[in-house]
Protein backbone atom coordinates (compact mmCIF):
# COMPACT_ATOMS: atom_id res chain seq x y z
CA UNK A 1 0.00 0.00 0.00
CA UNK A 2 1.15 3.33 -1.04
CA UNK A 3 1.74 6.02 1.97
CA UNK A 4 -0.37 8.74 1.42
CA UNK A 5 1.98 11.31 1.38
CA UNK A 6 3.53 9.78 -1.46
CA UNK A 7 -0.03 9.35 -3.38
CA UNK A 8 -0.59 12.78 -2.77
CA UNK A 9 2.61 13.34 -4.68
CA UNK A 10 1.82 11.50 -7.58
CA UNK A 11 -1.45 13.14 -7.64
CA UNK A 12 -0.18 16.42 -7.69
CA UNK A 13 1.89 15.24 -10.62
CA UNK A 14 -0.93 13.29 -12.67
CA UNK A 15 -1.12 14.10 -16.49
CA UNK A 16 -3.05 11.00 -17.14
CA UNK A 17 -6.05 12.84 -18.72
CA UNK A 18 -6.90 16.29 -19.84
CA UNK A 19 -8.46 17.92 -17.03
CA UNK A 20 -4.43 18.00 -15.61
CA UNK A 21 -4.76 20.69 -18.97
CA UNK A 22 -7.84 23.16 -16.88
CA UNK A 23 -6.99 22.72 -13.54
CA UNK A 24 -5.95 25.02 -11.16
CA UNK A 25 -5.04 22.85 -8.01
CA UNK A 26 -5.62 18.96 -7.70
CA UNK A 27 -8.38 18.62 -4.96
CA UNK A 28 -6.22 15.46 -3.13
CA UNK A 29 -8.54 15.18 0.11
CA UNK A 30 -8.23 16.66 3.18
CA UNK A 31 -8.36 15.56 6.91
CA UNK A 32 -7.94 12.53 9.31
CA UNK A 33 -5.76 10.09 7.60
CA UNK A 34 -7.07 7.64 10.76
CA UNK A 35 -10.27 8.99 10.49
CA UNK A 36 -13.33 6.24 10.83
CA UNK A 37 -15.35 7.88 8.91
CA UNK A 38 -14.82 8.87 5.20
CA UNK A 39 -17.02 10.94 2.64
CA UNK A 40 -16.31 10.67 -1.18
CA UNK A 41 -18.01 12.68 -3.20
CA UNK A 42 -17.69 13.19 -7.12
CA UNK A 43 -15.12 15.97 -8.25
CA UNK A 44 -13.77 19.48 -7.13
CA UNK A 45 -16.04 22.51 -8.03
CA UNK A 46 -14.55 25.99 -8.58
CA UNK A 47 -13.93 27.16 -4.74
CA UNK A 48 -12.19 23.50 -4.26
CA UNK A 49 -10.24 23.96 -7.62
CA UNK A 50 -9.52 27.45 -6.58
CA UNK A 51 -8.38 26.12 -2.48
CA UNK A 52 -6.90 22.67 -3.62
CA UNK A 53 -9.48 21.75 -0.46
CA UNK A 54 -12.63 19.62 -1.02
CA UNK A 55 -15.94 20.43 -0.17
CA UNK A 56 -15.30 24.08 0.95
CA UNK A 57 -17.72 25.96 -1.22
CA UNK A 58 -21.65 26.24 -0.82
CA UNK A 59 -21.83 21.90 -0.52
CA UNK A 60 -18.71 21.45 1.70
CA UNK A 61 -20.40 24.31 4.32
CA UNK A 62 -23.89 22.13 4.26
CA UNK A 63 -21.80 19.40 4.61
CA UNK A 64 -19.99 20.67 7.41
CA UNK A 65 -22.97 21.33 9.14
CA UNK A 66 -24.30 17.83 8.40
CA UNK A 67 -20.81 16.33 9.71
CA UNK A 68 -21.46 18.60 12.69
CA UNK A 69 -24.86 17.76 13.20
CA UNK A 70 -23.72 13.98 14.19
CA UNK A 71 -21.17 15.48 17.02
CA UNK A 72 -17.81 15.32 14.45
CA UNK A 73 -15.97 18.09 13.46
CA UNK A 74 -14.21 18.40 10.13
CA UNK A 75 -10.75 17.50 11.08
CA UNK A 76 -12.14 13.98 12.82
CA UNK A 77 -13.30 12.56 9.47
CA UNK A 78 -11.24 12.16 5.87
CA UNK A 79 -13.18 13.77 2.80
CA UNK A 80 -12.24 13.03 -1.08
CA UNK A 81 -13.64 13.23 -4.52
CA UNK A 82 -13.39 10.57 -7.13
CA UNK A 83 -12.10 12.80 -9.85
CA UNK A 84 -9.33 14.68 -8.13
CA UNK A 85 -9.50 17.67 -10.69
CA UNK A 86 -12.57 19.85 -11.97
CA UNK A 87 -14.42 19.00 -14.72
CA UNK A 88 -15.12 21.99 -17.35
CA UNK A 89 -18.29 23.91 -16.43
CA UNK A 90 -18.73 21.43 -13.39
CA UNK A 91 -19.83 18.64 -15.82
CA UNK A 92 -19.80 14.92 -15.09
CA UNK A 93 -16.48 13.33 -15.22
CA UNK A 94 -15.98 11.51 -18.26
CA UNK A 95 -15.09 7.45 -18.20
CA UNK A 96 -11.17 8.27 -19.34
CA UNK A 97 -10.98 10.84 -16.06
CA UNK A 98 -12.64 8.56 -13.62
CA UNK A 99 -10.52 5.52 -14.69
CA UNK A 100 -7.59 8.21 -14.76
CA UNK A 101 -8.52 8.57 -10.88
CA UNK A 102 -9.30 5.28 -9.95
CA UNK A 103 -6.18 4.00 -8.44
CA UNK A 104 -6.20 7.10 -6.31
CA UNK A 105 -9.21 7.16 -4.72
CA UNK A 106 -9.14 3.34 -4.34
CA UNK A 107 -5.69 3.86 -2.68
CA UNK A 108 -7.30 6.56 -0.40
CA UNK A 109 -9.68 4.11 1.13
CA UNK A 110 -7.47 1.10 1.24
CA UNK A 111 -5.16 3.73 3.10
CA UNK A 112 -7.67 5.68 5.22
CA UNK A 113 -9.56 2.25 6.17
CA UNK A 114 -12.32 4.05 7.43
CA UNK A 115 -15.02 2.05 9.92
CA UNK A 116 -17.92 4.20 7.64
CA UNK A 117 -17.60 5.28 4.09
CA UNK A 118 -20.03 7.65 2.93
CA UNK A 119 -20.98 7.78 -0.70
CA UNK A 120 -22.27 11.64 -1.64
CA UNK A 121 -24.51 11.36 -4.75
CA UNK A 122 -25.68 9.60 -7.29
CA UNK A 123 -21.93 9.02 -9.17
CA UNK A 124 -19.45 8.38 -5.99
CA UNK A 125 -22.18 5.03 -5.21
CA UNK A 126 -22.79 3.96 -8.69
CA UNK A 127 -19.08 3.73 -8.92
CA UNK A 128 -17.75 2.23 -5.66
CA UNK A 129 -20.89 0.15 -5.36
CA UNK A 130 -20.54 -1.16 -8.66
CA UNK A 131 -24.17 -0.98 -9.37
CA UNK A 132 -26.67 1.09 -12.21
CA UNK A 133 -29.27 1.60 -9.38
CA UNK A 134 -29.66 5.05 -8.43
CA UNK A 135 -29.08 7.33 -5.13
CA UNK A 136 -32.56 7.98 -4.83
CA UNK A 137 -33.05 4.10 -3.88
CA UNK A 138 -29.90 3.33 -2.19
CA UNK A 139 -29.68 6.31 0.33
CA UNK A 140 -29.21 5.93 3.42
CA UNK A 141 -29.09 2.31 3.13
CA UNK A 142 -25.82 0.94 4.90
CA UNK A 143 -24.07 -1.56 2.70
CA UNK A 144 -21.30 -4.45 3.54
CA UNK A 145 -18.10 -3.20 2.12
CA UNK A 146 -14.10 -3.42 2.53
CA UNK A 147 -15.01 -5.22 6.08
CA UNK A 148 -16.28 -2.10 7.43
CA UNK A 149 -19.86 -0.16 6.14
CA UNK A 150 -20.57 1.94 3.20
CA UNK A 151 -23.58 4.44 3.26
CA UNK A 152 -24.41 6.51 0.27
CA UNK A 153 -26.40 9.90 0.96
CA UNK A 154 -27.49 12.34 -1.58
CA UNK A 155 -24.77 15.06 -2.66
CA UNK A 156 -25.05 18.04 -0.10
CA UNK A 157 -25.88 20.15 -3.70
CA UNK A 158 -28.35 17.54 -4.43
CA UNK A 159 -29.65 18.52 -0.80
CA UNK A 160 -29.55 21.66 -1.39
CA UNK A 161 -31.89 21.76 -4.37
CA UNK A 162 -34.25 19.80 -2.39
CA UNK A 163 -34.77 22.39 0.71
CA UNK A 164 -36.17 21.75 3.38
CA UNK A 165 -37.08 18.25 2.45
CA UNK A 166 -33.87 17.52 1.39
CA UNK A 167 -32.53 18.53 4.43
CA UNK A 168 -34.92 16.20 6.73
CA UNK A 169 -33.78 13.33 4.33
CA UNK A 170 -29.85 14.16 4.78
CA UNK A 171 -30.53 14.55 8.52
CA UNK A 172 -31.79 10.96 8.88
CA UNK A 173 -29.03 9.70 6.39
CA UNK A 174 -26.33 11.24 9.06
CA UNK A 175 -28.50 9.52 11.90
CA UNK A 176 -27.95 6.25 9.59
CA UNK A 177 -24.06 7.16 9.74
CA UNK A 178 -23.74 8.00 13.10
CA UNK A 179 -25.30 4.86 14.22
CA UNK A 180 -23.31 2.92 12.05
CA UNK A 181 -20.35 4.39 13.89
CA UNK A 182 -21.47 3.10 17.16
CA UNK A 183 -22.15 -0.18 15.64
CA UNK A 184 -19.97 -3.38 14.83
CA UNK A 185 -19.68 -3.52 10.86
CA UNK A 186 -20.17 -6.96 10.91
CA UNK A 187 -23.88 -6.65 11.58
CA UNK A 188 -24.39 -5.25 8.25
CA UNK A 189 -25.38 -7.31 5.20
Amino acid sequence: MQPLDSLRTDALACRNCSLCETRTNVVFGAGNPNAELMFVGEAPGAQEDLTGEPFVGRSGRLLTSLIEGIGLTRDQVYISNVVKCRPPDNRDPEPGEVAACAPIIASQIEYISPRVLVTLGNFATKLLLETKTGITKLRGTPVAYRGGVLIPVLHPAAVARRGSAGLIEARSDFEAIKLALASDPSEVK
